[in-house]
């Protein structure tokens, strides 16, 4: 589903060039939960960006389903994201000016899905929400914003799930319930499922578990 052959990343910051990842090769099957620890500043989020074809490694290459992605141009990797892809951000990343229904509704309206508002609805019934289908963002708790978000992401049924710190921002109570919702999908749908966590017991729900300590990345056992 997913390999990972000797990917680095460097930056420049002011005159100076920053390695942000040094040689990182992984792979993972399709269907599996993996989990990505590490401090603050170690190219965790780097990581899932580059997976996810949100951006380009310096070198190295990233397979997703058997296609490079790091070969695409960017119209080709946004195609592969809507087609095959899932992401939900720490900071939720909703449309302030479209209800939690249309949120939901927009990547089925983005690639003309038939039935995007019925779909959209049972996505929102699904996360505990459709009740709340035709409230903004502003008038949604932090919890309803980030199960409005995960609605969003499976709507268009991915066959893989980034999740960038997806608790991070949220309550025990709120962070326990998208956890569920999370691992419920993984495991009733198959999708393959990657995240960046601070939270140690979620790492501990994944079936594997990397840490990545200076730009480096080993699989813990």
């Amino acid at each position: 589903m997913i390999r990972v052959d000797n990917v680095s990343k460097t930056v420049r910051s002011g005159s100076e060039e920053l390695t942000i990842l040094k040689g990182i090769s992984m792979e993972i099957k399709a269907g599996q939960s993996v989990a990505i620890v590490g401090a603050s500043g170690s190219g965790k989020s780097t990581l899932l960006g580059l997976l996810a074809g949100l951006d380009s490694p310096s070198s190295g290459y990233i397979h997703l389903q058997g296609e490079d992605v790091t070969a695409m141009t960017e119209d080709e990797r946004a195609a592969l994201r809507a087609r095959a892809v899932g992401f939900v951000f720490q900071s939720f990343q909703l449309l302030p000016t479209l209800t939690a229904l249309e949120n939901v509704m927009l990547p089925l309206e983005l690639s003309s899905a038939k039935g995007a508002r019925e779909r959209a609805l049972e996505l929102l019934e699904q996360v505990g929400l459709s009740a709340r289908a035709g409230h903004y963002p502003r008038q949604l708790s932090g919890g309803e914003q980030q199960r409005v978000a995960l609605a969003r992401a499976f709507v268009v049924e991915p066959d893989i799930l980034f999740a960038d710190e997806p608790t991070g921002n949220l309550d025990a109570v709120n962070g326990g319930h998208i956890e569920e919702l999370l691992f419920a999908m993984n495991q009733q749908r198959g999708t393959t499922l990657v995240l960046v966590t601070h939270e140690p017991h979620l790492a501990e729900l994944c079936e594997r578990r990397f840490e990545m300590r200076d730009g480096q990345l080993a699989e813990q056992h």
